[in-house]
């Protein structure tokens, strides 16, 4: 039986690590694996799904308006979705029933929140729909586990507001405690009323 799992994590938790490994042990087993992503997340080239530690595959793109119902292909054992917090509600749903209906695996490898702890609607509707939900675990700068994205300003500065989707890494985005990440707000407000 089937079942559409959702493994989650913080920036740099190595949800794309997972899901290379995942896809990799699935074609050792010569199972087909279709692997996908949402178009919105170009950082290494559109087509490309790469790791920090370097892992790379070539994946299929899902834009926004896309059914992946209809744009699944024939006879593949298993669908592994990176950055699936970019997936639409509908686009979650059509996953869903490609489990429920068709009898494949899904999993979907992504963020739970944005930088100011919002869901994403890709992340909401997998919470809602997931048979099984993961956390992928990392660690704060001070050592505890990171559950928060914080985005930082061109200053260095934590963002408080401004759009749900920034596309960066490292240079834009640290996974923190929420004491740390509380703590520079605090050290923020205090330095913007010095500039």
């Amino acid at each position: 039986m089937a079942k559409l799992y959702f493994k989650f994590g913080a920036m740099g938790s190595s949800k794309t690590a997972n899901a290379l490994m995942t896809k990799f042990n699935y074609e050792e087993k010569n199972k087909r694996v279709w692997l996908i992503k949402p178009a919105l997340d170009d950082r290494d080239g559109v087509t490309i799904l790469k790791s920090r530690i370097g892992l790379q595959a070539k994946a299929d793109v899902i834009q926004a308006d896309d059914s992946i119902l209809e744009k699944c292909p024939k006879n593949i054992d298993v669908i592994i979705c990176d950055e699936c917090q970019f997936l639409t509600a509908e686009q979650v749903d059509d996953l869903r029933i490609l489990v429920s209906e068709h009898d494949i695996p899904v999993l979907c490898f992504g963020l739970r929140t944005d930088f100011v702890t919002n869901l994403f609607p890709g992340s909401k509707r997998l919470f809602e729909l997931a048979d099984s939900i993961t956390e992928i675990k990392s660690i704060c700068r001070c050592g505890r586990k990171a559950t928060v994205n914080t985005r930082f300003d061109e200053k260095g500065y934590v963002c408080t507001s401004g759009d749900q989707v920034v596309i960066g890494g490292n240079d834009v985005y640290e996974s923190m405690c929420w004491s740390c990440r509380n703590k520079l707000i605090v050290e923020n407000k205090t330095r913007y009323d010095l500039d």
